[in-house]
């Protein structure tokens, strides 16, 4: 029984010890494994950290060369920049020279002509006395012929009654003639007085203030920085917003404002509405702009519509067919020579109107004269026709009355002034465009533009004279008959207006008219 317990004690501690020791075998490889493990890991790593240290080598010197290209790059830029403005500098040098010369120039003009004046006035002064003396002289001597026949002359009494009495009646029937003189004197003098006093007194009632206006418009901006996001990757939101307007836009170093330039007012108007937009917005690419055009377009049409309406409103104008209002409207944007033609419109209507009222004519009829007589300066930019031709055809095709199709025509002496009304739609006309303020072209700019159209009709052969008229509207040529034929005129005003178109910008339409004249003379003995 020892024995047997002896063996299994033995045979459980030899399994002890086995598992004990296989325990150990067991954690010894699993500690090898692990160290194995390790030392594989750390090398990995450090191969990992090594090629970090080689990529990151590679795009510090990368990251140093696209700075220098940068560096050189906008080193250029910058001397071209510098380049130009140093050339324009020097172009606006040269054009305040010039101008200084032609300043200097018109002054000594105006010297001289100032000179040739005092010694015209000093040689009619001596004609006066000369004349003066003469007539004295030619009085003592009829007094001395009067003298002579009443000591020679022997008369009856009956011839001198005879004489007496013709005398007497050629006398009174000279004084009759006299006083039939001084009545039409006087009364062309009463009627010139209350005419200026008709005009002064719608002149009063008439205060106007309008100003002119000018062909750019500025943009404010919120910063400097919205000039680029304006302009875009490679200019591509500045040419889209230009192609969707018509109008240029010009970003210079001008401090938080870019400039909209185009001679179409209705464009710029849209295009200055549309920038606003666009800028508030702060979302500016191609899609996005031709967007928010179309909404400024609509909304600037609808401003049109309502300015012509409330003029309408304004004035008590009615009945006025939708499209003459349509095309009215246009007229808030339309400037002559810096002039709103909407304002201008109303202040002729009003004018008018006052004058109308005075001289107890009708006064709604000269209100609806005065407005639509320049309506179709509205039409010029779409349409071929000076805007008398444009405005008479689009009234005339709405039924206007004939007093207002009269005062269209009338108004630029294109037929005779049937109305009296027409007159005083003209006048009205007049004062609107001459009173100080109303315009703004510098006398200089507006000669030299009358010089320039002139030159250029004089340059063709054949041509003998040229004018200017209608403020630079129409050009008349005078050609030689035995230089030029009837067929080479057409060939002339055709050339004339081409050269026009090339070398000029107007408003409007400039009318060329070739005058052929052939006169055949003799004489009797």
């Amino acid at each position: 029984m020892d024995s047997a317990q002896g063996i299994v004690l033995a045979a459980v501690l030899t399994l002890l010890a086995g598992l004990v020791l296989g325990y150990l075998l067991g954690k010894s490889r699993e500690l090898a494994r692990q160290n194995q493990e390790r030392a594989a890991a750390r090398d990995e790593a450090s191969r990992i950290l090594e090629r970090a240290r080689d990529e990151a080598e590679t795009l510090r010197k990368e990251g140093e060369l696209a700075g220098r290209e940068d560096a050189v790059r906008l080193k250029e830029e910058w001397e071209k920049e510098e380049a130009r403005r140093r050339e324009e500098f020097e172009r606006a040098d040269r054009r305040l020279n010039a101008r200084s010369d032609s300043l200097d120039r018109k002054f000594d003009e105006l010297k001289e002509r100032d000179s040739g004046l005092q010694a015209r006035t000093e040689e009619l002064r001596a004609r006066e006395d000369s004349l003066e003396a003469g007539r004295r002289e030619i009085q003592d001597a009829v007094e001395a012929t009067k003298r002579k026949l009443e000591a020679i002359s022997g008369l009856s009494a009956v011839e001198a009654k005879d004489r007496l009495v013709a005398e007497l009646r050629g006398e009174a029937e000279a004084e009759a003639a006299e006083q039939i003189r001084r009545a039409r004197d006087e009364a062309q003098r009463t009627a010139n007085r209350e005419a200026k006093k008709i005009i002064s007194l719608a002149i009063q009632r008439m205060a106007a203030d309008e100003s002119a206006q000018a062909t750019v418009s500025v943009v404010q901006l919120p910063s400097d920085d919205m000039k680029g996001r304006i302009i875009g990757r490679e200019g591509r939101n500045i040419r889209a917003f230009e192609q969707a307007t018509g109008i240029d836009v010009i970003i210079d170093d001008t401090p938080e404002a870019v400039v909209l330039s185009g001679f179409d007012p209705i464009r710029r108007e849209i295009a200055r509405i549309a920038m606003e937009k666009l800028i508030e917005d702060g979302r500016i690419h191609p899609g996005r702009i031709e967007e928010i055009v179309a909404k400024s377009q609509e909304e600037v049409e609808e401003g049109m519509l309502e300015a012509a309406e409330q003029a309408l409103y304004d004035l008590g104008i009615h009945k006025v067919h939708p499209e003459i209002v349509r095309v009215l409207g246009r007229l808030r944007y339309r400037t002559s020579y810096g002039q709103n033609q909407l304002l201008h419109a109303k202040e002729v209507a009003r004018l008018a109107g006052s004058m109308a009222a005075e001289m107890g004519l009708d006064v709604q009829l000269t209100k609806r004269a005065g407005l639509l007589h320049d309506v179709g300066k509205g039409m010029t930019h779409d349409h071929e026709g000076t805007h008398v031709e444009l405005g008479y055809d689009l009234c005339k095709k709405h039924s206007e009355p004939d007093l207002v199709l009269n005062a269209i025509k009338a108004h630029h002496d294109e037929e005779p002034h049937r109305y009296a009304e027409a007159f005083l739609v003209t006048a009205a006309d007049a004062i609107s465009g001459a009173r100080p303020g109303a315009r703004r072209e510098m006398f200089e700019t507006y000669v030299k533009r009358l010089e320039r159209l002139e030159k250029i009709a004089m340059d063709f052969s054949g041509v003998e004279r040229c004018f200017a008229v209608q403020a630079g509207r129409e050009v008349r040529v005078m050609v030689q008959p035995e230089k030029v034929s009837d067929e080479e005129m057409a060939q002339i005003s055709e050339s004339v207006a081409r050269r026009f178109e090339d070398e000029l910008q107007y408003p409007g339409q400039i009318k060329v008219v070739v005058i052929r004249e052939t006169r055949a003379i003799d004489f009797a003995r």
